[in-house]
């Protein structure tokens, strides 16, 4: 059931995805991946939430420099974490197709025997 065929530069192939899924090292990249993204994305996602709370609120309708509202410099900082987590994933990416490479790569020298 968890067995798919694949072609791979004419040479056909079989991936058992259940018994990757048991790997060890799949679990523990899939576990340090999901926690890394969900942390942030979290994160990120509460930021954004609290701006329509906020904007309603004395706390960012106050002037803060000049006649520029705290909301200008809330919706400033949400333009910024944008990129900067653009940034980040942009890193991280290639560091997470090695740690995928490297799952691969001992399944094929251990698992795809058994």
């Amino acid at each position: 059931m968890g067995e798919v065929k694949s072609s791979n530069k004419g040479k056909q192939s079989t991936i058992d995805y259940a018994k990757i899924d048991q790997m060890e090292s799949f679990n523990a990249f899939v576990k340090k991946k999901n926690t890394l993204l969900f942390t942030i994305a979290g994160c990120f996602l509460t930021f954004y939430i609290f701006l329509p709370i906020l904007a309603f609120t004395t706390v960012l309708q106050q002037k803060w420099v000049g006649d520029i509202t705290g909301v200008w410099f809330y919706s400033a900082t949400l333009f910024i974490m944008t990129v900067t987590l653009a940034v980040v994933y942009s890193k991280l990416a290639p560091k997470f197709d090695a740690q995928a490479a490297a799952v691969l790569a001992e399944y094929e020298k251990d698992g795809a025997k058994s």
